[in-house]
């Protein structure tokens, strides 16, 4: 990394620092990554002995079904009798692990096709941007829906349907930035060294897109958790007894009246989550352009 660059990421985390909403957002965010990884490690490292041990295990039905949040079960036991928190905990291992996965696919290959079509223009560009076209024709989730539909109704699935329905959004973003950036003069310099097109591509044009994508990557990190969410509460996601917060959703939905912390809590954590994960996204944005946030503002 060049010291110009090092330079840039320092006085992006100062502005960054400097907004106590977008440090709100961070701490969410890294709190469930926190317990995220928690729970991964202990599902498989420990095969869930960990959690088992320091407090209950999240799915074994050991409980009075039904309880009242209480000090042994902060949240409550659901209808089976496990304890709430538990699988509250083990849901953020899901989330994360969806929105992580989904989000990298879809920025790994929408990033690509994306300043391919941006630097290289034509038929290339045409190729791209009317597929792209097509995808942003149909609504996320019900092209996410479809994709599940085809594949097979599993975790894995629900990962790669939206990893593949998030494609297009950096796509555009990577051509608009890529053929920004070819109009810089340090490109038609490379060119006039004699780079070649894959060079220039990904050691000038790709490095040169990064903060923008980022940021896309950060917003798209809250959808993805609300599609994983929305797939789970239709019973596409992950199969029983794994523990997801849009399945506790879908669950505790039959016992609203008796039992309403059981949605309440799952709820409440997608909706933390993904304000985080929106903070933290609407802050990168601000703190890599601050003269339009400043503009915004008035």
């Amino acid at each position: 990394m060049t010291t110009r660059s090092r330079d840039r990421w320092r006085r992006t985390w100062r502005e960054f620092r400097s907004r106590s909403l977008a440090v709100a957002g961070l701490v969410i965010v890294v709190t469930v990554i926190v317990v995220g990884a928690f729970a991964t490690i202990d599902s498989y490292l420990f095969d869930a002995e960990l959690i088992t041990t320091l407090y209950y295990d999240p799915n074994n039905p050991q409980f009075v079904p039904l309880q009242e949040p209480s000090v042994d079960h902060p949240f409550g036991t659901d209808s089976l009798g496990r304890d709430v928190l538990a699988r509250t905990i083990y849901g953020a291992k899901i989330s994360i692990q969806v929105g992580v996965t989904a989000v990298t696919i879809a920025a790994t290959i929408g990033s690509i096709m994306g300043i391919l079509a941006g630097y290289a223009g034509g038929y290339v560009e045409m190729a791209i941007m009317r597929f792209v076209d097509v995808m942003l024709g149909f609504p996320a989730l019900v092209l996410a829906i479809g994709v599940v539909a085809v594949l097979g109704f599993s975790l894995q699935n629900v990962i790669i349907a939206l990893g593949f329905v998030y494609v297009p959004q950096f796509a555009r973003i990577g051509r608009s930035t890529a053929i920004s950036v070819a109009e810089e003069e340090y490109i038609d310099a490379a060119r006039a060294m004699g780079y070649s097109d894959t060079h220039i591509v990904f050691r000038e044009v790709l490095p040169n897109s990064i903060s923008p994508l980022l940021v896309q990557a950060s917003l798209l990190m809250a959808f993805a958790i609300i599609a994983e969410a929305s797939l789970s509460f239709l019973g596409l996601g992950a199969r029983p007894p794994t523990a997801t917060w849009g399945q506790m959703v879908a669950s505790g939905s039959d016992y609203l009246e008796q039992a309403p912390w059981l949605s309440i809590v799952p709820g409440l954590a997608i909706f933390l989550t993904v304000l985080g994960f929106n903070l933290v996204g609407d802050g990168l944005r601000d703190a890599l352009d601050p003269r339009e946030s400043s503009e915004r503002r008035f």
